[in-house]
């Protein structure tokens, strides 16, 4: 797995088992161990805006500096995910000796395995093909609202919520380019199916939304087409023409239940509620 490093630690290339022979080598199809800059590991905690309340997962977390930085200067909570067992030894031992072993753990597990439920922040440094491969592990298993941060590899046509490019002149040694990309994604809740939508005062109608990874698109019911779909986390919100003007339909989403408020016009609100009454096939 890409890996992070903390000071000048170099590790385990020529461990030996107890029998004194050479160490199998891990797998590592999600690329060689490679050392992160504390300035980028700073950045992505800032990026995913990372305080105390947060359980910041990394996988592929190498000697797990992205997780004992989390928890030793954000206050954060976090588990690492590594397959090399040396280097979850390492990380576990540098979190007993900062006095944060009760809030920073590492596990030697594949991440494909991993269970995701506790996170709210994800951190990834992985080849382009690992992210492809995590995609839809990433997107189905994670809670809505979850904070996705990736050095510089994101995934494909899933269009990152934001991206920044940083002078980072020390990666320049590493892959001899002297910047770093990150990207962020906010996990979305899962909507798409038919929904029966009743505002106040109002006929109820149905609205069907799609979805994929590049977002979500919907109509009314009698076929009407609703603009300006966005979905953020659990807030969802959408334009519908009525008449000469548009109402704007705010809500957030609790598994199948919409609730929030319709803009009318003219200062005049009105509350709504959907129910999803079948899931997309």
């Amino acid at each position: 797995m890409a890996a992070r490093k903390i000071g000048f630690v170099m590790l385990m290339c020529l461990a030996l088992t107890a029998h004194g022979q050479p160490a199998k080598e891990p797998d590592r199809s999600g690329g060689p161990y490679v050392p992160t800059p504390q300035v980028v590991v700073d950045q992505m905690l800032r990026f995913a805006n990372v305080g105390a309340d947060d359980f910041v997962m990394d996988l592929g977390s190498g000697d797990g500096v992205i997780v004992l930085t989390a928890a030793q200067r954000h206050k954060a909570s976090g588990l690492g995910v590594e397959i090399d067992p040396e280097l979850v030894k390492l990380a576990n031992s540098e979190a007993k000796k900062l006095g944060i072993a009760d809030r920073a753990s590492f596990q030697v597990q594949d991440v494909f395995k991993a269970d995701l439920s506790r996170a709210t922040v994800v951190t990834l440094y992985l080849l382009p093909s690992m992210m492809m491969s995590l995609r839809d592990k990433i997107f189905s298993e994670l809670r809505p609202g979850t904070r996705v941060v990736s050095h510089d590899y994101h995934f494909g046509d899933w269009q990152s919520h934001d991206h920044m490019t940083f002078d980072v002149p020390e990666k320049e040694k590493i892959n001899g380019v002297p910047s770093a990309t990150l990207y962020l994604w906010i996990i979305p809740a899962k909507v798409a199916g038919r929904w029966q939508v009743r505002m106040e005062g109002a006929e109820a109608q149905e609205l069907t939304l799609r979805q994929n990874f590049n977002g979500i698109s919907g109509t009314l019911m009698g076929g009407r087409t609703i603009s300006a779909l966005a979905l953020r986390g659990s807030d969802i919100s959408f334009n519908v023409v009525q008449g000469q003007g548009r109402v704007v339909y705010r809500g957030r989403v609790s598994g199948d239940s919409i609730s929030g408020t319709v803009e009318l016009g003219g200062g005049k609100n009105a509350r709504w509620e959907a129910t999803r009454v079948s899931a997309q096939k």
